[in-house]
């Protein structure tokens, strides 16, 4: 059984917890989607918060949610509005690479609250962690998955980790429905980081780019066939990425055959003795579990459990 040592860890910071009554902003820093705002309030106020929808979410620009600039925008007024709780993306798409460089860290880190979003949203994950040091959430986004009725525990799993029910020392739940897969046994500690990996590996080469030392890599996909499955994963190789890691947590690789892609796994990780997990329902699927990027975890892929070892939000 491999343990992954806990030395010169430097998890990511707790954010404030989503208080109830709180006030949730949406965002829309990737593509556009049509938002039925009646709706999207009313889902907030039956689960007891307010909803302030920022300009740009009413925009679209081809295949953007708005220029770059209303996108920025958007984003820093989020972040600095003082009386926004926590701010969750309207969808992914394509887009959120554009603004990276323009982006002001240290607004973002003075004024950190739970961030929520997945797919392209993935850019923003990885340079919050690196250049704003905050915990934020791998999970669901206001229209594919709110509104889009995923099954449950797509809802619990995210309030439960936006309101501080989870804490150091607890197991996150995983549905007995979807069973997961060891590929490689053993125990690691380390920050949990990750998303989607055509995002991870777009961003190699940048300032921006995942930093995976002590790192347990949580990777995601969709619309990919397995031969660039497998062209992502050798990227990450060829570059250096996956002998720092300490472990790694697959979530949904949706459209790829799951035999083939074990198969991929076990001849990428094998080598390197490190734990490997497959099918946490995190990603493109319903239901989409929220997990805590930049936060502390134990892997455990032999009991298959993954468990968190901070608290990942403050109640205030």
């Amino acid at each position: 059984m491999t343990v992954r040592p806990t030395h010169t860890l430097c998890p990511n910071a707790p954010v404030p917890a989503l208080p109830m009554e709180g006030l949730i902003g949406v965002i829309a820093p990737a593509g556009p989607a049509a938002l039925d705002t009646h709706k999207a309030v009313q889902w907030m106020r039956d689960r007891g918060y307010s909803l302030k929808v920022f300009p740009g979410v009413y925009e679209k620009e081809g295949y953007l949610a708005g220029s770059d600039e209303v996108r920025l925008n958007d984003l820093h007024a989020a972040f600095a509005d003082t009386e926004v709780d926590a701010i969750i993306c309207l969808r992914g798409g394509y887009g959120t690479p554009r603004l990276l460089d323009r982006i002001d860290f240290d607004l973002l880190r003075n004024n950190a609250k739970p961030f929520i979003g997945y797919s392209d949203i993935t850019a923003l994950h990885l340079a919050i962690s690196r250049h704003a040091g905050f915990v934020t959430f791998h999970g669901p986004l206001l229209n594919a998955d709110l509104l889009g009725k995923r099954q449950q525990p797509t809802e619990s799993s995210f309030l439960n980790m936006l309101r501080g029910h989870l804490k150091t020392g607890s197991v996150l739940a995983h549905p007995e429905a979807f069973p997961l897969t060891t590929i490689e046994p053993g125990i690691a500690h380390g920050r949990l980081l990750g998303g989607n990996l055509s995002m991870i590996a777009a961003t190699m080469g940048t300032p921006y780019e995942i930093d995976a030392e002590g790192v347990i890599l949580f990777i995601e996909d969709i619309n990919e066939p397995l031969y660039r499955i497998d062209r992502l994963l050798t990227h990450l190789r060829l570059a250096g990425t996956l002998r720092k890691l300490r472990g790694v947590l697959v979530g949904d690789v949706a459209g790829v055959d799951v035999p083939s892609l074990e198969r991929l796994l076990k001849q990428t990780f094998e080598p390197l003795r490190i734990p490997v997990l497959s099918g946490w329902r995190s990603g493109h699927c319903d239901p989409n579990l929220t997990l805590p990027m930049g936060a502390l975890v134990r892997l455990n892929a032999g009991r298959q459990e993954l468990l968190l070892e901070q608290d990942v939000v403050i109640r205030r």
